[in-house]
């Protein structure tokens, strides 16, 4: 077994960096801005249900999470061909 050192101290790994997101300050800003759009959407809900909003509501969500959520599987193309090695 091979340690390293350096001056009689035995080195460290350095630590992955915590994406923004999953940071204490990103999980109140999510937070902040959720609670801030509900008290919006709350207040000018006359406006939202009285206009075609809620018509292009759907449209809009869909293109969202495709926009968003594809930075979890890698995006498109490369796909799995079988023979990976670990």
């Amino acid at each position: 077994m091979e340690t390293h050192e350096h001056h009689g101290k035995p080195e460290q790994e350095p630590t992955p960096a915590v994406p923004f997101w999953k940071s204490r300050a990103g999980i109140y800003l999510i937070a902040a801005l959720s609670l801030g759009t509900l008290l919006l959407g709350y207040e000018y809900r006359e406006l939202v249900f009285a206009s075609n909003l809620l018509l292009w509501l759907p449209l809009l969500l869909c293109v969202g999470m495709h926009f968003f959520m594809h930075g979890g599987h890698g995006g498109h193309g490369g796909g799995g061909s079988g023979n990976d090695k670990s």
